[in-house]
């Protein structure tokens, strides 16, 4: 008897927004079903495809979409959309690497980028990936599974101060020093379960309705995978590769990742940058973005996906 792998669900978050913001349209004009653009667009983060499937709907077939990803996985599904749609160009890479891509591709720039950070659904649910407290498996949490290192490799090798400064600074935990000396306590990191077990032994003050693994699963899959890092240099490339009137839409899930996108866009929609506060005479510098918009997930998205109440739109067009 051949059993048949699981089969995860993934609810895309903030979809019409997301669409209607990347294609510079009202969430109103685009369910008129009437649009059609033209152009060379970017889904940085493809994950199972919700966003670039609904935005394909709207691109007329001289049109390109280049999709990104880390994970083995979407990459596959990816590839499956392509081969029944000439227009999509699938890259097995980090939207780190924006730039070097379209150069590899012969694109100078695009018309429109948008991204969803964060974790997918399938992945969380996928125990054996490593991202959930709630469902055992390897303690791996790596994005892209074909290269680094595992969080359980890391954690056999990693000094308990560190790991400390990682649970603080990644996932903004109060505890974590006393959570890393129970960690490094452990003698194997083979477990999920187990590694958020030891978590909840030793965090001293159980937030209600959250499990108090969750800031600590989120610190390591951060580090391992080098997400706000990886941010600051996709948000940096995104002002080389779109096009002047080309929209930038990202979707972020926690604070961590907000504050950088929120920086970035209001520096560069005011021209005032940081580094310039103390010089005598400050040189005016251009205005690269628009003023930013906002959009949260209306109480009708939440109710039917409750993974949705954290994420944030945030969006500017380039000058």
């Amino acid at each position: 008897m051949t059993v048949s792998a699981p089969e995860f669900i993934h609810e895309t978050v903030l979809l019409k927004e997301t669409v209607a913001s990347v294609l510079n349209v009202t969430v109103a004009a685009l369910e008129t079903g009437i649009i059609k653009k033209t152009g060379t667009f970017v889904d940085a983060t493809f994950g199972r495809g919700g966003h670039s499937r609904l935005l394909l709907t709207y691109l007329d077939k001289d049109s390109r979409l280049l999709v990104f990803d880390k994970d083995p996985q979407a990459i596959q599904t990816a590839q499956a959309l392509a081969a029944s749609d000439a227009r999509v160009i699938v890259i097995h890479d980090s939207f780190a690497k924006l730039q070097d891509n379209l150069q590899r591709l012969g694109i100078e720039q695009v018309d429109g980028i948008m991204a969803d950070l964060g974790v997918s659904s399938p992945q969380l649910d996928d125990g054996s990936r490593g991202f959930s407290f709630m469902r055992d498996g390897a303690v791996d949490m790596r994005m892209d599974t074909t290269r680094g290192e595992s969080v359980a490799q890391w954690l056999k090798r990693v000094d308990e101060t560190v790991l400390a400064d990682v649970l603080y600074n990644y996932g903004e935990e109060r505890h974590s020093r006393r959570i890393a000396r129970a960690i490094k306590q452990m003698e194997h990191y083979d477990s999920t379960l187990a590694l958020a077990e030891t978590i909840k032994q030793a965090h001293p003050n159980w937030q209600k309705g959250k499990h108090p693994a969750t800031q600590s699963f989120q610190a390591m899959r951060i580090f391992i995978n080098n997400e706000l890092g990886d941010i600051d240099s996709f948000l940096a490339q995104s002002l080389i590769a779109l096009k002047v009137g080309g929209r930038l839409a990202v979707i972020s899930f926690h604070s961590l990742e907000d504050r950088i996108i929120k920086q970035f866009l209001q520096k560069h929609s005011k021209g005032q940058y940081p580094e310039d506060a103390n010089l005598p005479m400050p040189p005016k510098r251009p205005k690269l973005l628009s003023k930013p918009e906002r959009v949260a997930p209306l109480a009708t998205e939440i109710k039917t996906n409750p993974r949705a109440r954290s994420a944030l739109l945030r969006s500017a067009t380039r000058l």
